[in-house]
């Protein structure tokens, strides 16, 4: 219950900023495999519930403190990411942020994989997610700037 609670408080409270940016992202210009809007409710869920379920899993080994650390960690810097991008509309500083979430999280990936191939597998489709946004981040801040 804990980490689909961190990762629902994340998903609110990053929605809030994604809907306060929303005016700004429709008017700027975005690269042709821009995701139609109605993918990213879905896409993220998924997401989430499977972050929280490898953190579960990990949670119920022993000494997981480090890998769960590095876990709360991409957390964490997964809801700055939507700050930067939406709330305050900069995409130059959520690419220098969201190129730190790709580490955080391949650093999960990595963490998780000592504690099982299971927690380690449900991080990956989040990875590539998080590679396919910084993408699609670094053409829109190339395409508008910052």
């Amino acid at each position: 219950a804990l980490y689909l609670a961190a990762v629902a408080f994340v998903a609110t409270t990053g929605s809030v900023a994604t809907s306060r940016g929303m005016d700004w992202y429709d008017m700027v210009e975005k690269p042709g495999f821009t995701p139609p809007g109605w993918v990213f409710g879905p896409v993220w869920t998924a997401l989430n519930i499977a972050m929280a379920v490898a953190a579960w899993v990990v949670h119920r080994t022993p000494r997981a403190a480090v890998p769960l650390t590095a876990w709360w960690v991409q957390l964490a810097l997964n809801l700055g990411w939507s700050w930067l991008f939406f709330g305050l509309e900069r995409p130059g500083l959520a690419l220098i942020e969201i190129t730190l979430l790709i580490a955080a999280v391949a650093a999960s990936v990595f963490a998780f994989l000592a504690k099982g191939r299971l927690a380690a597998g449900l991080m990956v489709p989040y990875l590539v997610w998080v590679c396919f946004a910084t993408t699609l981040n670094f053409e829109i801040w190339r395409l508008n700037g910052d």
